[in-house]
């Protein structure tokens, strides 16, 4: 099944990639060779988990690792960050 489609077949041929996006298939739109165009699936609130998944099975995202320590701030003072500010002028 063909996934990229120029700007003319495109607009030819929006329903049937509208078909092919309903299934779930990501359909590239090119213009003189050129790919400038994604059109996915939307992915409601209930399948953001899903869509998460899917990606992480393609190698996109990793999953999260738990941080090792907690985070301690490394500022001593009080006021660090605007003493560094007013540094700089």
């Amino acid at each position: 099944m063909r996934r990229k489609y120029s700007t003319y077949e495109a607009k030819a041929r929006f329903s049937e990639i509208l078909r092919k996006v309903r299934a779930g298939q990501n359909v590239t739109i090119s213009y003189r060779g050129e790919a400038v165009a994604e059109i996915r699936p939307v992915y409601g609130a209930d399948r953001t988990q899903d869509a998460l998944r899917e990606l992480e099975d393609q190698g996109v995202l990793s999953p999260p690792v738990a941080p090792a320590a907690d985070m301690k701030p490394i500022a001593r003072k009080p006021g660090a960050l605007k003493r560094f500010l007013e540094s700089r002028d």
